[in-house]
């Protein structure tokens, strides 16, 4: 259940924080029902990469984020609910620019709609030369997602450079390609997918969707069995209410998904497995039994509303993975 290290020979003295990502998270306005018909919308914040620093946090890792604020009357209040989840906002500095903004709806039969205005937002001029070497060195993994690399140009050069610096540092490297045709086409997402596949430690796809869009694979042990020829040490294939492939490598074994009795939203599930998942991996535990708590973080988390909001807590998580936190290391 238990592993012995994350990524080679560390200085443990200089281990400050669990987990970094780096990304956008945007203003989120919600609703029930249609859109067209909504006469009011409920404020909150989310986007992949900082969803899972909260799923992370509340169990209890040290987390960190690095983006760009932009200073619209949004900004303060992000900083002040990231500071509120524990996270270090160090790096997140506040830049002349606006917020990315989405909303979505909830309809019948557990369907949803989306609109996105982020093109051009703050956190997409995030670049290479905001990156701190120190900080990123300062973690156990460091994660980055299809998505930071869609935002724009320096964006997906600053995912690059983030993961050399952390290979440099012996940083373990996390990657969820997160394919969004909306942001870019297939073609642009395969090619970054390739740019950053030598550098990556940790990848995190969904299948059959997307691995078939990306590498052409639909069947999850095979795409595993492809990830690691391409040199990926641990590969997790999600799929969704079938739970997901978990390989080392050496072994290979499907984990089932967290059935949970009522499922009110599925906004931020993978995202939630994600984190319970690093957070498993940051405090010792083998890919497996990792698996076993992202399942179960992403279980509970879909029976509430919002993609941060309904992130379950470690006192919840326990009532379904009893170990969690035994023998961990702090």
């Amino acid at each position: 259940m238990r592993m012995a290290g994350l990524a080679g020979v560390r200085d443990e003295r200089r281990t400050m924080l669990d987990l970094i990502s780096i990304g956008e998270c945007m203003v989120e306005f919600h609703c029930d029902g249609p859109m067209a018909r909504a006469k009011s919308f409920q404020r909150a914040f989310g986007g992949d990469t900082l969803n899972l620093l909260v799923a992370a946090a509340r169990l209890g890792r040290r987390c960190g984020y690095v983006t760009r604020v932009g200073d619209d009357p949004f900004g303060p209040g992000l900083l002040d609910g990231w500071r509120a989840e524990k996270i270090d906002v160090s790096h997140a500095p506040m830049v002349t620019g606006f917020n990315g903004i989405y909303f979505i709806s909830l309809l019948e039969g557990g369907e949803r709609e989306f609109i996105y205005y982020r093109a051009g937002s703050a956190a997409s001029t995030l670049g290479p030369d905001d990156l701190d070497p120190d900080f990123i060195a300062s973690a156990r993994i460091v994660h980055c997602s299809g998505i930071t690399q869609a935002l724009s140009p320096s964006c997906r050069a600053a995912v690059r450079r983030a993961f050399e610096i952390a290979r440099e540092a012996g940083v373990m490297t996390s990657f969820d390609p997160n394919l969004r045709v909306k942001l870019w086409p297939v073609e642009q997402a395969r090619e970054a997918l390739e740019e950053v596949l030598p550098l990556v430690d940790v990848i995190l796809p969904g299948a059959p969707q997307e691995t078939g869009a990306l590498i052409g694979v639909e069947e999850p042990e095979q795409a595993a069995s492809y990830f690691h020829e391409r040199g990926v040490k641990t590969v997790v294939i999600k799929m969704g209410g079938k739970g997901c492939l978990v390989s080392d490598g050496a072994a290979m074994r499907r984990i089932p998904a967290h059935r949970s009795p009522a499922v009110v939203d599925t906004t931020g599930a993978g995202d939630a497995f994600n984190g319970g998942f690093l957070a498993g991996l940051c405090m010792g535990y083998d890919p497996m039994s990792a698996a076993g708590i992202g399942a179960a973080v992403a279980g509970l988390k879909v029976r509430g509303r919002g993609a941060v909001a309904s992130l379950p807590r470690v006192e919840q998580v326990r009532k379904y993975v009893p170990w969690l936190g035994e023998g961990a290391r702090e």
